[in-house]
């Protein structure tokens, strides 16, 4: 099941995603970046903008960390500035890596509970499928955004986990 050792891969494979997938956006202009190309956040940078605010969330139940004070519909919005957001997303990922290294094992035991603003009710789930939900949101968002910023003839490298993480 899930694992400290499993959580850190995932922290890592996170970081090293967002890096390659903003250097690739990074090399598109501003109008790229910011156009609807019909994702369900609309643009690269919407969607970029909901995963930070998703981690962010996220974390907020996990570690404590300040929230957005905005909700689902506006997450795309949270974060206008390109730059800004480049560099929230690295310092947020040295953040999370930490989290992941740092945990004590027996947190994954148990559930957390949580006002749902999605839902408008109290919600309690076990942690393990929280934290599998945190890592699967951050990949199915960023395979969104990597569609969009292939389709404008970016490059990433390679994406597949096996094959971008060091295993001894």
């Amino acid at each position: 099941m899930i694992t400290p050792a499993w959580c850190r891969m995932m922290a890592a494979y996170n970081a090293e995603m967002n890096r390659r997938l903003y250097a690739a956006a990074d090399t598109l202009t501003e109008a790229q970046r910011r156009e609807d190309r019909g994702a369900f956040f609309g643009s690269i940078q919407a969607t970029l903008s909901h995963i930070l605010w998703g981690d962010t969330v996220w974390m907020g139940r996990f570690a404590g960390w300040d929230v957005p004070k905005v909700g689902i519909p506006d997450s795309g919005g949270l974060h206008g500035d390109w730059t800004k957001l480049m560099a929230d997303r690295a310092t947020t990922d040295a953040r999370i890596e930490a989290w992941a290294a740092a945990f004590d094992p027996s947190w994954l035991d148990g559930t957390l509970g949580w006002y749902s603003g999605a839902m408008q009710r109290d919600v309690s789930r076990p942690r393990t499928v929280l934290v599998t939900h945190f890592f699967n949101h951050q990949t199915h968002h960023r395979g969104q955004a990597h569609a969009l910023v292939t389709s404008f003839g970016a490059k990433t490298g390679d994406t597949d986990l096996p094959f971008i993480l060091p295993f001894d």
